[in-house]
């Protein structure tokens, strides 16, 4: 009898008996989950992959950034301005700034009057 049942299992009769159809629609059904886990495991891959270049973009981003933010309040500070101008002949003053106040002549006629 053990014969017999690997003898039955390698010409695949249980595929083509009664109850074939009931055995393939489970094997169907096995094959898609098979396909689903593989589209899966294909889809988290992809995104691992992404989420890993992505973050050393922002890394590199981050650096680049850090180095223009350096050479900027370089540039922005007032010995490196006075350099620059320097080489074109304007040297700063030696006088310090005067405020300059404006009167504001556009309210109308009746705040003017009773000013």
């Amino acid at each position: 009898m053990n014969k017999e049942v690997i003898y039955d299992f390698l010409k695949a009769k249980q595929l083509s008996g009664k109850d074939a159809f009931a055995r393939w629609k489970f094997i169907l059904f096995l094959l898609l989950l098979g396909i689903i886990m593989i589209a899966n495991s294909h889809w988290y891959e992809s995104k691992a992959i992404q989420i890993i270049q992505l973050t050393e973009q922002v890394k590199e981003l981050r650096s680049e950034f850090v180095d223009k933010r350096s050479e900027l309040m370089e540039m922005k500070m007032e010995s490196s301005i006075s350099r620059k101008m320097e080489r074109k002949g304007i040297y700063p003053s030696e006088v310090a700034p005067v405020k300059i106040k404006v009167k504001d002549n556009t309210s109308n006629f009746f705040e003017r009057l009773w000013e």
